[in-house]
């Protein structure tokens, strides 16, 4: 009868020590920590000598300063200064317009003559003054004509570009308005709303845009004006920005490891493609005034890999957007259902894959197209064919940027969502390896506790 009573407090013991091991094993394995240290030695073996590299690129690459430069005085090459419209007079156009070409227009027609007498309407002589640099304090009068696009007004900011070697009555002219605080203020609202909105993560996307202008403005733009090859600057470049950006924003985890190295093979295939087809097409990468202008100031710039370097940066923010989210969809599927194999991950996610590929493709080309929208009306205005627009570099330039940035946006889905689809699989195996290992010996303990506890017993 003693030893009946007795016997249920080894099992009971056994029981709940093997209760809460199973339960240690669950959190070892949980949501916590994803991915075994086996295949995160993987994934570091791969991304750590590829960091190595760009951080060495950024090292032997980065500009000691882009070579100065004679300023020609066209364009964007003028100096500028800051300046304010201090005073507006209305006058009649005669008066200020004597000794000058005579206004034209066809005064046979209702709609000349209402030309003509815009031209000899009432004009607005504009008193400004500079605001910066060292004849801080001048003021020059700007003639504007009443049919001119941009009216001056009092106190309104205006830029103003500077001519030193010109006569001193002309050495100074409104060029643009001053836009800083618009800008400022719709930046300020768009950083509240990513906070309000992200927190955190918010908080993290907008310190590394931060980095990423950083890195495009002290590095990849003075490194290809002194002379640097553009596309292994933009390839290093990016990188970086990929790093800095997904890491900041995503967390440094095996889940953000699988989205770099997702990126970094559509980024190589976008660079490959862009070289091929821009070299078959024939592609200059000089098609207007500012690229003119800046292979005028330095012949040595290659523009056509110029050309090949924006389409690389231009892919990289859609690319990271596409990575991330196929990396993030294969994760909860298998948190959903760890028993899910590779290649069920793989077909659910790439269902998920296909609605973000018709979605970003059908928004990279609305964006190319709306940005070149005057060149094409222009097309549209002369009545040209679809061939002869299409076959123009202007058009043409864009058409392959486009596509190639489509085909490695396209590809990039199935390509993260493979090596997501392994990693998570492979990890479900090793882990249910170790599981079984673990089981196994607790069976073992198991067996051995209440034979030592029988042999206690009959000692007794």
């Amino acid at each position: 009868m003693t030893s009946t009573q007795r016997n249920p407090e080894p099992n009971g013991h056994g029981h709940g020590e093997g209760h809460a091991h199973g339960h240690g094993h669950t959190h070892s394995h949980g949501p916590a920590a994803p991915v075994s240290r086996h295949l995160r030695r993987v994934i570091a073996a791969v991304l750590i000598p590829f960091a190595t590299a760009v951080v060495v690129g950024l090292v032997v690459l980065w500009p000691g300063g882009a070579p100065a430069h004679e300023r020609t005085g066209v364009g964007f090459d003028r100096q500028t200064e800051q300046g304010e419209v201090v005073k507006v007079e209305h006058l009649d156009c005669k008066e200020v317009n004597a000794g000058q070409v005579p206004p034209t227009g066809d005064t046979s027609t209702p709609e000349g003559r209402e030309a003509v007498n815009a031209q000899q309407g009432q004009c607005a002589k504009a008193t400004v003054e500079v605001t910066s640099g060292p004849e801080k304090g001048r003021t020059f009068t700007e003639i504007v004509q009443p049919d001119a696009p941009r009216q001056l007004h009092e106190g309104q900011g205006v830029v103003v570009a500077y001519a030193p070697d010109a006569p001193r009555d002309l050495q100074y002219s409104v060029t643009d308005v001053n836009r800083k605080v618009p800008i400022a203020v719709l930046a300020a609202i768009f950083a509240l709303a990513v906070v309000v909105v992200g927190r955190m993560r918010g908080v993290m996307a907008l310190i590394a845009l931060a980095i990423s202008f950083l890195i495009l403005t002290f590095f990849i733009l003075p490194a290809i004006l002194q002379g640097s090859n553009p596309l292994v600057v933009a390839v290093v470049g990016s990188s970086a920005i990929m790093l800095i950006a997904l890491y900041m924003c995503h967390g440094v985890s095996a889940r953000t490891s699988v989205a770099v190295l997702g990126t970094l093979i559509s980024l190589l295939l976008i660079g490959l493609l862009g070289s091929v087809f821009i070299d078959w097409a024939a592609l200059s990468g000089n098609t207007d005034d500012n690229t003119g202008l800046i292979h005028g100031l330095y012949p040595d710039i290659d523009m056509s890999g110029l050309l090949l370097a924006g389409i690389i940066i231009g892919s990289l923010g859609v690319l990271d957007d596409v990575t991330v989210t196929q990396t993030s969809a294969v994760w909860e599927l298998h948190q959903a259902d760890p028993g899910m194999g590779p290649r069920g991950l793989y077909r659910a996610a790439i269902r998920i894959g296909r609605d973000h590929i018709a979605s970003v493709v059908n928004t990279l080309v609305l964006a190319y197209a709306g940005a070149a929208l005057p060149l094409l009306l222009l097309f549209s205005i002369a009545q040209s064919s679809v061939g002869t627009v299409a076959n123009s570099e202007l058009v043409a330039e864009e058409i392959v940027r486009t596509l190639v940035g489509s085909i490695g946006l396209v590809a990039s889905v199935p390509v993260t969502t493979a090596l997501a689809a392994l990693v998570v699989s492979a990890d479900r195996a090793e882990a249910e390896a170790a599981g079984a290992g673990g089981a196994a010996g607790d069976a073992r303990g198991a067996g051995r506790r209440p034979a030592r506890g029988g042999r206690r017993r009959r000692a007794k």
